[in-house]
């Protein structure tokens, strides 16, 4: 049976993942969405009583986190968003998954874009006077950053169904060392998919991403959403997001088997 691995990103955690595992244990799929490290339990509760020690997370710490769930498996698929997205491609590199669907991930070896909100919405979380003070998401910068193509009620149902705080150390560290792969080496299938509505990573830096990977005999691909925000995983239209995801999948060789079924509690 094989094993799909999602992987959520910054200001999320794996209640952003329900709709996918639903389709996905649908199609035969074992499905596993672990939680990084003090991003367990339910999004509200976690905005109204932050972990201690969440702002001195470290993305290596999340990094181990997954690998530790991928090693327990044999090489299975792994969908990730945002930070998720560069987890995928990092753990991809390291020859861990049959796979990967990284989606408007977050660029590896400190690629940038010049577009506004990229710059705005990086310099405002990793802001480096605020230490090791977590950032706190509220319903506006949820609304205008990370689900801009949802009407302002739509996008206040889902930061209160979906969205947590974190660690300003995450994406510094996305920018540092522990952000880094080798773009030229073999790797096993990846797709790259963009949203062009994403004020948080620009459709076109995932497209830089996908053009920086030069081995010619592996695979990657990229595709790119209209009207589609940082929110791509549950906004509406999603279906169609995780059909692409599958069908690449599926057409790279992986194949579900039988008796599928979620192995994480939601």
């Amino acid at each position: 049976m094989t094993d799909i691995v999602f992987v959520h990103g910054m200001f999320q955690n794996p209640k952003s993942w329900e709709n996918w595992i639903r389709m996905f244990i649908d199609k035969g799929y074992n499905c596993h969405a672990p939680a990084w490290p003090l991003h367990e339990g339910d999004p509200r509760s976690l905005r109204d009583n932050p972990p201690p020690g969440l702002g001195e997370l470290r993305l290596k710490d999340v990094i181990a986190s997954i690998e530790a769930t991928v090693h327990g498996l044999d090489r299975p698929v792994m969908i990730g968003h945002s930070v998720g997205g560069l987890i995928t491609q990092i753990l991809l590199s390291r020859g861990l998954l049959s796979a990967g669907v990284a989606i408007d991930s977050v660029a590896p070896n400190a690629m940038v874009d010049f577009d506004w909100g990229f710059l705005k919405n990086s310099a405002i979380i990793a802001n480096p006077l605020k230490g090791d003070e977590p950032i706190y998401m509220d319903a506006k910068t949820f609304h205008g950053a990370f689900a801009n193509s949802l009407s302002e009620g739509e996008a206040e149902r889902a930061f209160e169904a979906t969205a947590t705080h974190d660690s300003r150390n995450i994406l510094r560290d996305c920018m540092g060392e522990d952000g880094r792969i080798d773009l030229d080496a073999p790797h096993a299938p990846l797709l790259l998919i963009g949203g062009e509505e994403d004020e948080i990573i620009p459709a076109h830096l995932t497209e830089k991403n996908h053009s920086a990977y030069k081995d010619e005999g592996s695979v990657a691909e990229f595709v790119s959403f209209t009207g589609r925000s940082h929110f791509i995983c549950n906004e509406p239209g999603w279906e169609e997001v995780a059909r692409t995801a599958l069908q690449f999948i599926e057409r790279n060789g992986v194949r579900a088997g039988s008796g599928a079924r979620s192995i994480e509690p939601m």
